[in-house]
């Protein structure tokens, strides 16, 4: 189990290998995504995060799954729905497992370390979302049914992208 979020090493829809050290110092909203979900318009709310805070350091990373067996879709065909239909320019990870014994690291991470009294915070479903400080540490999470535009998210998110002036 990595000690550190920076450990984690990741591949991308197109097969890119990524490290999550190339985001150390921005903020990271990592969600949990799936194409045929009654939430999937969340994508758009998203988007729209990611374009308003992307230039002070913000960034959303998106992980498809199938757990909740709403992600019938591969690879490309997930990057060119995102695309298509939501203008999804944020990057968008390799699919895999989120929650249980065989979820990929990034999520047994995320789980064992946001922990919601002693149990683990596994997604509950689609879209549930984990917000990472500049420091690499979980600034919070939220429920899959809080909109991404919400203020409960934008206020936390604030927060976090002010840290870098505090701390410099």
């Amino acid at each position: 189990m990595a000690e550190s979020i920076y450990e984690i090493e990741l591949t991308d829809l197109s097969g890119q290998k990524a490290k999550l050290v190339d985001y150390e110092g921005k903020v990271l909203l990592i969600v949990n995504i799936a194409s045929k979900c009654g939430l999937t318009p969340q994508l758009k709310g998203l988007e729209t995060l990611y374009e308003k805070y992307k230039s002070q350091g913000f960034e959303v990373l998106a992980f498809p799954s199938n757990d909740f067996y709403q992600e019938p879709k591969e690879a490309e065909s997930i990057n060119q729905f995102c695309e298509k239909n939501y203008g999804i320019k944020f990057r968008i990870f390799s699919k895999g497992r989120v929650k249980g014994d065989n979820a990929q690291p990034l999520y047994k991470y995320l789980a064992n370390n946001s922990k919601i009294g002693f149990m683990k915070n596994a997604p509950l479903w689609n879209f549930h979302k984990y917000l990472i400080g500049r420091d690499g540490k979980i600034a919070d999470y939220f429920l899959p049914w809080t909109p991404p535009l919400s203020d409960k998210i934008s206020d936390v998110v604030e927060k976090c992208l002010a840290e870098k002036a505090v701390n410099n």
